[in-house]
């Protein structure tokens, strides 16, 4: 009877056993079909590559030489931001606003010193400005009087440029009256030349500006096209079901 009860116990401490094996290995499956990405790793299998990746970089789209050729002559500078080159750009921006200043400054003090001489003919040689041509106001600061001026005109035979006295009349009082107004209308015309002279130097800035823009905008193209960017990427994966794989990426832009 001891026989067969330790017999029963010795075959139920079998059977337990090998019931709690079935269930962890059916344990470990569920858990390996649920999660497939998992894998066993063996210590020496477990084989590690490194990576590497080269970020591709922003590519910006092509520019326009025609779009850079408007806005530098809108505003010079502004064709070389629109190039990505506005270093330089920025130079001409600068020239661009200090002509405008100084043409605005020139063209005032021009016109004030004009109204200045033009007042100081009146009041100091009888001279009356209503429709008076600006060759009148160059001769009265060369000469006394209407007739000295005439006399001239008419010993060098260039009677068409001789005056009506009545209309074009004036008489200073004495030379120094008459060199203080030349004094003025001097620093006016002197004023009206400087005007000119700063409405060229804004046409030549945006021409300058035209062509530097458009040779950043060409060079720009260029690098862009040159512009090349690599991608790789290798890994290794080992799973349970499948064999160890290798994945190798390798991506080109031009």
């Amino acid at each position: 009877m001891k026989r067969i009860l330790l017999f029963i116990l010795i075959f139920s401490s079998i059977v337990k056993s090998q019931e709690s094996e079935s269930i962890l290995s059916l344990k470990s499956h569920l858990q390996l079909n649920k999660n497939p990405s998992s894998s066993i790793q063996h210590p020496t299998s477990n084989i590690q590559f490194p990576s590497s990746s080269i970020e591709h970089p922003y590519v910006d789209s092509r520019k326009s030489p025609g779009l850079a050729i408007i806005y530098s002559l809108l505003l010079p500078g502004m064709g070389e931001l629109y190039a990505n080159g506005y270093n330089s750009g920025i130079y001409f921006t600068i020239a661009d606003g200090v002509l405008w200043g100084a043409l605005a400054g020139f063209n005032i003090y021009g016109n004030w010193q004009q109204n200045n001489y033009i007042a100081y003919a009146q009041s100091n040689a009888g001279v009356t400005p209503d429709g008076k041509e600006r060759d009148f106001y160059t001769n009265i600061g060369s000469y006394l009087s209407v007739e000295e001026y005439n006399e001239t005109q008419e010993l060098n035979r260039k009677f068409g440029k001789v005056y009506d006295t009545e209309k074009y009349y004036w008489n200073w009082k004495n030379n120094e009256f008459r060199k203080e107004y030349r004094e003025m209308w001097s620093s006016s015309e002197n004023a009206f030349n400087n005007v000119r002279f700063a409405a060229g130097a804004l046409i030549l800035n945006r021409l300058i500006s035209v062509i530097n823009a458009v040779r950043l905008v060409s060079s720009y193209n260029k690098n862009l096209e040159e512009q090349i960017s690599w991608n790789v990427y290798f890994s290794t994966k080992k799973s349970i079901i499948q064999s160890q794989s290798f994945n190798f990426n390798f991506v080109a832009y031009f």
